[in-house]
């Protein structure tokens, strides 16, 4: 990969790395662990990668 990208994919990547961040603990404690996994899919960077443009 480039070292020098555009900033249109800086972007992209930056939403993509704050989207999978897990949900926070006190979301778990106020629903009493029925809320565990955020609406968005966690991605693992191994598994599933992110569409070229």
């Amino acid at each position: 990969m480039a070292r020098n990208k555009d900033i249109a994919s800086k972007m992209r990547r930056g939403k993509k790395i704050k989207q999978n961040r897990s949900i926070p603990n006190w979301i778990i404690m106020k629903t009493d662990g029925r809320v565990r996994s955020s609406p968005n899919n966690r991605r693992e960077w191994r598994n599933r990668k992110l569409k070229k443009d």
